[in-house]
């Protein structure tokens, strides 16, 4: 299943492409998407690999796998060279930022098996799906999936479309053990806060639109979500230094993308009418009790919850309207080449 010369030959690819971003995702994640789809035996790519038209592809959870089981090939089945490509694919769809927050997470689990004495708690139960063929001329995706967790990545003519994305952490805080004081979405929540205690008045009896939360992200995991109720206060509402602050949280969910995507990204947005951007805000004012937020957009909606765990249990998520899954790309394909 493994030889020196494929490991030699992904290590390369990532070293390379470390210094060519220009070449970042679509070329070499193909290469290592192909790789560990070689490596594979008959079993695990029945697991892994499924066609581009598979509905399974718009399947993503992001509770326990023990809870709701996945689609895909577990890295707990998984050899250390298949390991070690999978890092490689998570590397370079990602930013280092993004990928340290996904490592944070999934360490997170040993911190739940611990607390909880549930052995089925495993850092090594996400799962991952490869759709179609990679580095082809028609378009690919794969995913990454398990609690609290769930990426997907879809490849059109070089463009990759990196949503739905949801991110989340358990506990909030940890508060003690090794890892006492970890806080890995601390920003997505300090930078919401900042942005509330900075509404005055009127303001803010426009951002807050319920005084209690939903208990979990509203848009939940359909696979094509729409717009949600338009509440909160409109981007022309705010001053400019507010406004400053709320571009530094989307900022924040973009960072998770690679710098150059998610540079395009917000290039399209500001692109877009961006006064009839909101922000909203449920739940308690203050950190430590439940609090809800969304930000959204013409093209967007990110949202963020802490309900549950007495407010000590974190679910974001970003998805776009049009983009989600590639949608966009994917017509735009089909509408220029003839099948």
């Amino acid at each position: 299943m493994k030889t020196h010369s494929k490991f030699y030959l992904s290590a390369m690819l990532l070293a390379f492409a470390i210094f060519t971003s220009s070449f970042r995702f679509h070329g070499f994640s193909a290469e290592i998407a192909s790789l560990l789809l070689e490596s594979a035996n008959d079993q695990q790519k029945a697991k892994l690999l499924m066609t581009f038209d598979d509905a399974k592809r718009f399947d993503w959870s992001y509770v326990p796998p023990y809870q709701v089981a996945r689609n895909g090939l577990p890295l707990k089945e998984m050899d250390s060279y298949q390991k070690d490509l999978v890092t490689q694919l998570l590397t370079m769809s990602l930013s280092e930022a993004g990928f340290n927050k996904v490592k944070m997470i999934m360490s997170l689990e040993d911190v739940l098996a611990e607390l909880e004495g549930n052995p089925r708690r495993d850092p090594e139960m996400y799962f991952v799906s490869i759709f179609g063929n990679p580095g082809a001329s028609e378009p690919w995706a794969w995913q990454f999936d398990g609690h609290h967790i769930s990426l997907h990545f879809t490849v059109v003519n070089g463009e990759v479309s990196y949503t739905p994305r949801f991110l989340g952490s358990n506990p909030g805080e940890v508060k003690n053990g090794p890892k006492e004081g970890l806080r890995v979405l601390n920003k997505e929540e300090d930078l919401a806060f900042a942005l509330l205690n900075s509404l005055k008045g009127a303001q803010k009896q426009q951002a807050v639109f319920s005084g209690s939360t939903f208990n979990d992200i509203v848009s939940k995991t359909v696979a094509q979500v729409k717009p949600l109720d338009r509440a909160g206060i409109a981007y022309d509402q705010l001053t400019d230094q507010q406004k400053k602050m709320l571009w530094a949280i989307v900022d924040e969910y973009l960072a998770v993308m690679p710098e150059k995507e998610g540079r395009a990204r917000k290039s399209s947005m500001l692109k877009e009418d961006v006064n009839l951007m909101m922000f909203a805000w449920a739940g308690s004012e203050h950190p430590g009790s439940p609090h809800y937020y969304r930000i959204q957009g013409p093209s967007f909606l990110i949202e963020f919850d802490n309900s549950q765990g007495n407010g000590n249990h974190i679910h974001t998520v970003w998805r776009d309207f049009d983009g989600d899954f590639g949608r966009d790309l994917i017509k735009e394909h089909y509408a220029r080449v003839k099948h």
